[in-house]
């Protein structure tokens, strides 16, 4: 078994409460966890990355028990060895692209040098296309090269497993489809468990060996046949809730 996750949490934000009781078991390698915005996917990926704590319940990855409240079990993020990249790709502004992967294997509390050595990060600039503009700062580089710079970085640190926050929604419909392909043939290659989060229909059927449907910060079905996937039909009192609109149950 690949993932098990058994999650429950509540969160409010003044007179709203948002409920996340989001299990599952799976041994695809790839798994996509589809939903509209709010309905608890950005939560429900946070709390298997160790960014935000369940109130209850159990995650094991990859054969690893990373948090499981009964036994006492918390492992923190550091600890649980997965790569998390987030949505907007979180890359720091004031350093190169070579500092950006590198920052992920720094030693101490000093950012990484911009000429400093390290053959980890010298393949994986190498991998993504990157060496042109390693010296360049985020702001000089186009979309797909920010997308390529925040995977190397996620994946220079050799993680047991990966988790995406809407990883193409920056994208124009061309490059995403190319960066789609390229990510599924390099999840082929690494066998590396790969967690994505998406509201979109393209991603589930290029990269889904599983889809985990999930409304209102509930599973509400799964498919292993993700190439004839198609989004159901949210239910009329499965709506996010409007907490979720000001951001907490993204």
């Amino acid at each position: 078994m690949i993932w098990d996750l058994s999650l429950q949490k509540t969160l409010r934000q003044g007179d709203s409460r948002f409920d996340v009781d989001v299990s599952f078991q799976s041994s695809a390698q790839r798994v996509v966890l589809f939903g509209p915005s709010g309905a608890g996917k950005t939560l429900t990926l946070k709390m298997v990355a160790g960014i935000l704590a369940p109130e209850r319940g159990r995650i094991a990855v990859a054969g690893r028990v990373l948090f499981d409240s009964e036994r006492g079990v918390r492992s923190t993020a550091q600890q649980r060895h997965l790569a998390y990249m987030f949505q907007d790709y979180a890359l720091f502004p004031h350093l190169t692209v070579r500092q950006n992967v590198a920052f992920a294997v720094r030693q101490g509390l000093r950012n990484p040098s911009k000429d400093e050595a390290n053959a980890d990060v010298d393949r994986w600039l190498a991998s993504f296309g990157l060496n042109a503009v390693a010296g360049h700062h985020p702001h000089q580089i186009s979309g797909g090269q920010r997308q390529r710079t925040a995977l190397a970085r996620a994946l220079v640190s050799r993680p047991t497993a990966l988790l995406l926050d809407e990883p193409f929604a920056a994208l124009d419909k061309g490059l995403r489809q190319r960066l789609r392909d390229e990510l599924r043939d390099l999840q082929a290659e690494l066998q590396l468990p790969l967690l994505l989060i998406t509201h979109d229909d393209e991603d589930v059927r290029c990269l889904a060996e599983e889809v985990i449907c999930v409304e209102a910060g509930r599973v509400v079905g799964r498919r292993a046949d993700a190439q004839a996937f198609t989004a159901p039909a949210p239910a009329a009192d499965a709506l996010p809730l409007d907490i979720g609109a000001r951001g907490v149950a993204a």
